[in-house]
């Protein structure tokens, strides 16, 4: 996932996550973040992405945004955006995240959202809601 290490502009966000979604490792909190992010990308245009990870006034949820894998990030910048249904999005949490037996991939979801949202001006967090298939967008959306 992302580096060996969590630095310090990171640590206070994910123990956010990890509180929120009742983790108990912050590098389970780490992946998990990784892979709602790389979720959300996928289904955004690369502009869009780019004006995210511009958002973030803390480089080190900017880098959590970013995919650390160079060859994934190439491609995701040359195909279109992915359509991702409810269910789709939930069950990448659940198969590619790290999430424990005790979590559900929709308490994940609510954890970083709510977490990220504390990060991002209005009109980005506006701008994310409108890649968001239904179910996720309403999750998104009561935070």
């Amino acid at each position: 996932m992302t580096g060996k290490t969590i630095n310090d502009a990171q640590k206070d966000f994910l123990e956010q996550v990890m509180q929120k979604a009742n983790f108990s490792d912050i590098y389970d909190a780490r992946d998990t973040t990784v892979v709602v992010f790389r979720t959300l990308r996928d289904m955004m245009t690369t502009e869009a992405s780019d004006r995210v990870e511009a958002a973030f006034t803390n480089p080190g949820i900017a880098k959590l945004w970013r995919d650390d894998n160079l060859i994934v990030r190439l491609l995701s910048r040359l195909r279109p955006p992915l359509t991702i249904d409810s269910e789709i999005f939930m069950r990448r949490i659940t198969q590619e995240g790290s999430v424990p037996k005790d979590v559900t991939a929709q308490g994940v979801a609510i954890a970083v959202f709510s977490t990220v949202k504390s990060e991002l001006p209005t009109e980005t967090i506006k701008e994310i809601s409108g890649y968001l298939p239904e179910g996720v967008k309403v999750l998104w959306e009561q935070l």
